[in-house]
């Protein structure tokens, strides 16, 4: 377990390897939490223009839009995992979880 004061003064407790628990903000939790839902928002619009039979070209554009937002998550979630996980994992010589988090990243690119 490791232990550190995050620059709004929290308490964050992190803990690799086998047990597979860490810590996200509250404030960053809200954030991806957020992007998730704008991603659903797009995706039932999509579901919603094909039942109305709407134009493919339209629904295309917004498959776009789902495809933005998941890669901006995406994204989100990649930078807060390394500036916060990965730091405390390589701290600890958890090379494990820096294993696990690079065979992640290669199925996600």
């Amino acid at each position: 377990m490791h232990t550190h004061i995050d620059e709004n003064g929290n308490i964050i407790e992190h803990s690799h390897g086998t047990e597979k628990g860490h810590y996200h903000s509250p404030e960053q939790k809200k954030k991806l939490i957020n992007r998730m839902s704008k991603a659903i928002g797009h995706m039932q619009k999509v579901k919603k223009m094909m039942e109305d039979d709407t134009d493919c070209a339209d629904v295309l554009i917004q498959l776009t839009a789902v495809e933005a937002a998941l890669h901006s998550l995406g994204k989100e979630i990649i930078n807060e995992h390394m500036t916060h996980c990965i730091v405390h994992a390589i701290e600890n010589g958890d090379t494990k979880s820096v294993e696990e988090f690079q065979k992640a990243i290669k199925k996600y690119l």
